[in-house]
């Protein structure tokens, strides 16, 4: 299966880059293009040397950027041949970077974006399987805290704000394929009061593994039978992207105390659809909503392709490499990470418009923070919740850590990365 995924994927790349080298030939004499680029080419690709050590895939990019955000063609053919040359999926981090980021730069300047994406999407989908998606992801926590992290600091939260609620609703916008929830359900079947009632929403977005959901269901009624724990199992699914959602989809009920779940689902939203979609949360009537991000910034910086492009090295950079510390180097699981990491550079970088669709525009806790402020409160994660936080950390790797958000407009914890923060949780109540 990756085989063949990666197959199509250099077959598409090649030819297009070869479709790219004719159109721009053809534009203009040749002989005039190399005499005016000639210098100041060979000067700028003398600076950077692969085989010196430090970062030249960083280097060579931002080169690469700076070149097509001057549509600069002569500059803009010789860098994406340079990093097809250095460039491979199977390589060290920068070799990755730059094979991805590649792949990126070139639907850019060709303006073949959509297309790319489209099609990496279609075979992803063909060659989806739960099992292989389950394996990814247990694997994933396994070796990592980056989405454990979310989890764990979102139930206590949901524990504590639900205490003593005899129902329970909570509705799931995420893509963690239920694995978040066995150890709420365990946590609920041990409380000292009576055993509450647990429904869960899972909401599912076309091409997200909405064909999976039923097994996924019947594992968590298994899994609730158990543990005692009255169990409910529904999915919301019938739209293309989390925009169309509306208070009504859910079924709330009057004698059920809501809880909303939003782990990695807030990006997804188009960004002209952010605050609507914050205000439909809001007319639910929740006791509380989790939200859980990666940090980065991708829409402060949507029309300045340098700025984006930069922000989106920095931060698959520090991915890339918790990537090969965490995993051994010839993961399979590591690969099919790297490669989803690969679809969303594709999507902001060289995928026009606002952030619709399935393009992932992240934001930093803070712009979150603005975001969520006026229709939702802050509230404070209590000492239990972070004491699990910390327990957890514990269980992985030297390099991680806990930093609370500092500042009065701030909000939530973050997960750092050898004192890079990469992941943001926080909790929050209706105004």
């Amino acid at each position: 299966m990756d085989i063949t995924l990666q197959a199509q994927e250099l077959h598409y790349l090649t030819l297009s880059q070869r479709q790219y080298s004719h159109e721009q030939e053809s534009m203009q004499n040749p002989n005039h293009h190399h005499q005016q680029h000639q210098i100041t080419t060979s000067q700028t690709l003398e600076s950077i040397d692969p085989s010196a050590s430090g970062k030249w895939a960083e280097k060579l990019l931002k080169e690469c950027a700076k070149a097509i955000s001057e549509k600069d063609s002569g500059k803009i053919h010789h860098f994406l041949w340079m990093l097809n040359e250095l460039a491979s999926p199977y390589g060290d981090c920068d070799q990755k970077l730059a094979y991805y980021f590649l792949q990126a730069f070139f639907c850019k300047a060709t303006e073949s974006g959509e297309r790319c994406y489209k099609t990496l999407i279609s075979v992803a989908e063909k060659s989806h399987s739960f099992e292989s998606a389950r394996k990814v992801i247990l694997k994933f926590q396994e070796v990592s805290p980056w989405t454990t992290f979310g989890h764990v600091a979102s139930n206590g939260a949901i524990l504590e704000a639900m205490d003593g609620e005899a129902k329970l609703h909570i509705i799931d916008i995420s893509s963690t394929y239920c694995t978040q929830w066995p150890t709420l359900l365990e946590a609920l079947a041990t409380r000292n009061d009576d055993t509450p009632h647990l429904r869960l929403t899972v909401v599912v977005t076309a091409g997200t593994g909405g064909s999976v959901m039923k097994e996924i269901g019947q594992r968590m009624e298994k899994f609730a039978r158990l543990m005692g724990v009255p169990f409910e199992f529904n999915v919301v699914s019938g739209f293309s992207r989390l925009g169309e959602l509306k208070e009504e989809d859910f079924g709330v009920r009057d004698d059920e105390a809501v809880a909303v779940n939003c782990i990695g689902a807030l990006r997804k939203v188009s960004v002209i659809e952010r605050s609507s979609f914050i205000r439909m949360l809001h007319r639910l009537r929740p006791k509380v909503v989790t939200v859980v991000e990666e940090e980065a910034d991708f829409t402060s910086n949507l029309d300045e392709f340098i700025a984006c492009s930069e922000e989106c090295l920095r931060f698959y950079s520090i991915f890339f490499e918790m990537l090969e510390e965490s995993f051994v180097p010839t993961s399979n699981e590591r690969l099919m990470l790297e490669r989803e990491s690969s679809r969303s550079i594709l999507s902001v970088l060289a995928c026009e418009g606002e952030g619709g669709g399935e393009c992932e525009r992240r934001e930093k806790g803070s712009q979150w923070c603005e975001r969520l402020t006026g229709d939702f409160s802050p509230m404070s994660f209590n000492d239990d919740g972070v004491d699990d936080v910390k327990a957890l950390l514990r269980r992985y790797r030297a390099g991680w850590a806990l930093l609370p958000a500092q500042g009065t407009d701030a909000s939530g914890l973050y997960l750092t990365w050898k004192d890079e923060p990469v992941v943001w949780a926080s909790a929050w109540k209706p105004s």
